[in-house]
């Protein structure tokens, strides 16, 4: 486990609540401890002396409450050796009894927690633990991980073991501790539903890898890890290609009823389709999702509904998660940030909203924060610099181009520059460090102009026109594009899409969709563009596609289980309950979501 000298130092204090003593008497009694006086005991450490009062050692620690009070030790004894501690570990432990703050570094902090958790003394031990898990990152996660097996540290161990799962792709390219992993730690990551991996193919590759590392010694292992690779659900090409006519696979015994197996489920796969029973099949279960993808709220059945789905985009399901008690809500704005989704505007059939709730998705409570400073259905919503930013919209009387944007720290809405144009049922995202906001609708057009923010000079920019006219639009940066996908041009919904690039400032079209769609959800999962739902000029759907930049080309996706347009999506990544979320991998029981009972589509005139 290594950390950069570099880095940032901190020094841990204990809080107030949990000291023993006052700020006043810890002060008092270090005062006296450096000039010498009422000390009652010397610790000695390798011949360094130190003078201390054994009332403060007591009153951070047991290890010297013990020391100092049991049976079998005369109390009266003063000087006290210390084995297994260098003089400076024990010089902090002492200052730390007195001042309860210890400064921790890159350097120390290995030796120190080391040295709490001798003494047990837990304040240390909680404060070492808070700056590694600050310090995690791909170098040196492994090696924080398998520190943990020598003390007792659960959350850091979970959160190092998380942060391997959920970075294994990037870890796997960069760290000299994943070549190190002994065979059973390695099989015991790959065989996790949570490994993050888009394709298959990565863990196969991680697995390459770590023998090449040392052949000889290591080669006979691709029988115990092979097993663990999801070997069904990679691309046939790339199956037969580089696992069936691997060297090490071929030449294992062990191995070929593996790659039969895997045949026998890919075959089946092919012809009849994902089912239910792949998620027992560890050949083709898939991983759990990083990131859910929400869709929340919109219009259904002719009026606003509650309802949430969320996407598992590894096992292509919905899952209903819908809130009973919330209240409907329809041409809203949603974003996360830092932990919270956040549901911003829109409309109920009655009311037009400024409110703003946010969602904790693993608490699952909802709560009311600052309301906006204006009325927005149709608004527009993005994220940026950790500030959640609404733009336009309608308040019921006008369309607006004001905006604002919204601080979680403060709970505070600070209104910024107004756009150049009025616009609701436009669409937003932020690209590089800049919001953008395009087509929309300003009261007499559906538009096809564009503009960017710039946060730092607080100065909208008009950029170059889109090619149709659009309301009713989804937009996501996607790559190094801004994608303004679908919508209303004043006579059709659209299926055409395009992209824009910044650099060139310039729009160029992309492949168009199956199904036109105005007010959908869009979003970006796993490398895939998806949208999601809307209204298709004679009703709203459920259905959902996705587009792959790589392949410049268009995917069905899963169709939703509700039938509604005006819903809004955001993504949430590294969920520690994703599994509340996913498709259900343990004794799958449930219907494939395209079975079930599907809310009423509706063709009623939408609100304008």
């Amino acid at each position: 486990m290594e950390m950069e000298s570099a880095a940032a130092s901190t020094r841990f204090h204990q809080p107030h609540m949990e000291r023993k003593m006052s700020a006043m008497t810890c002060e008092i009694f270090n005062e006296l401890r450096l000039e010498g006086k009422l000390c009652d005991v010397v610790i000695k450490v390798n011949g360094f002396e130190f003078n201390a009062h054994k009332n403060i050692l007591c009153s951070c620690s047991s290890y010297f409450r013990a020391l100092f009070t049991s049976g079998w030790n005369n109390t009266e004894k003063k000087v006290y050796n210390i084995p297994g501690i260098s003089p400076d570990m024990m010089k902090l432990i002492i200052e730390y009894a007195y001042t309860r703050t210890v400064p921790i570094t890159p350097d120390n902090v290995e030796k120190l927690l080391a040295a709490a958790d001798q003494f047990n003394i837990m304040g240390i031990v909680r404060g070492c633990c808070e700056f590694l898990k600050s310090e995690l990152c791909l170098d040196n996660c492994i090696g924080i991980c398998k520190f943990t097996d020598y003390y007792y540290c659960p959350e850091l161990r979970q959160k190092a073991y998380m942060f391997i799962l959920h970075n294994f792709e990037e870890m796997v390219k960069v760290s000299a501790e994943f070549l190190e992993l002994s065979v059973t730690e390695l099989k015991d990551i790959i065989e996790k539903d949570e490994l993050n991996v888009k394709q298959e193919d990565a863990v196969f590759e991680a697995i390459l890898k770590w023998i090449s590392h040392d052949p000889p010694n290591r080669k006979q292992h691709i029988s115990v890890l092979l097993p663990k690779v999801r070997l069904a659900l990679m691309h046939a090409e790339y199956f037969m290609n580089n696992v069936k006519m691997n060297d090490y696979v071929k030449d294992s015994e062990e191995c070929k009823p593996v790659i039969i197996n895997a045949l026998k489920a890919m075959y089946d796969l092919n012809m009849n389709g994902p089912s239910n029973s792949d998620f027992t099949n560890p050949l083709t279960r898939p991983r759990l999702p990083y990131a859910i993808l929400f869709a929340i709220g919109g219009w259904s059945g002719g009026s606003p509904t509650n309802a949430i789905e969320a996407y598992d985009a590894r096992a292509d399901r919905w899952v209903n998660v819908t809130c009973e008690e919330e209240s409907p809500r329809a041409y809203h704005g949603a974003a996360y940030l830092k932990g919270y989704v956040y549901i911003i505007g829109g409309f109920d059939s009655v009311d037009y909203f400024n409110s703003v709730k946010r969602f904790d998705p693993v608490k699952k409570t909802w709560h009311q924060v600052a309301p906006m400073h204006s009325r927005r259905c149709y608004v527009s919503v993005t994220v940026l610099s950790n500030f959640i930013y609404a733009m336009g919209g309608f308040d019921g009387y006008v369309r607006l181009n004001t905006a604002e944007r919204y601080e979680p720290e403060t709970n505070q809405w600070t209104l910024i520059a107004p756009m150049h144009e009025q616009r609701s049922d436009a669409s937003a995202t932020t690209l590089y460090g800049k919001v953008y906001i395009c087509g929309g609708f300003n009261g007499n057009e559906c538009l096809f102009t564009a503009e960017v923010y710039n946060a730092e000079s607080n100065q909208w920019t008009v950029i170059a026109p889109m090619r149709s006219r659009r309301s009713g639009i989804g937009v996501i940066a996607y790559g190094e594009h801004v994608y303004a996908v679908g919508g209303f041009d004043g006579a059709n919904r659209l299926r055409s899409a395009e992209a824009y690039s910044p650099v060139a400032n310039t729009w160029r079209t992309i492949p168009t969709m199956f199904n036109p769609r105005s007010n959908f959800g869009i979003e970006v999962v796993d490398d895939l563009l998806f949208v999601v739902g809307g209204f298709n000029g004679f009703t709203t759907t459920f259905n959902v596609e996705c587009y792959d930049e790589k392949t410049d080309e268009w995917y069905d996706a899963h169709d939703m289980s509700i039938y509604r347009s005006a819903l809004s999506c955001c993504v949430v990544p590294g969920l520690a309950n994703v599994g509340e979320y996913a498709a259900r991998r343990d004794n799958f029981t449930g219907l494939a979501l395209r079975d079930e009972v599907k809310y009423s589509a509706s063709t009623s005139t939408l609100p304008v």
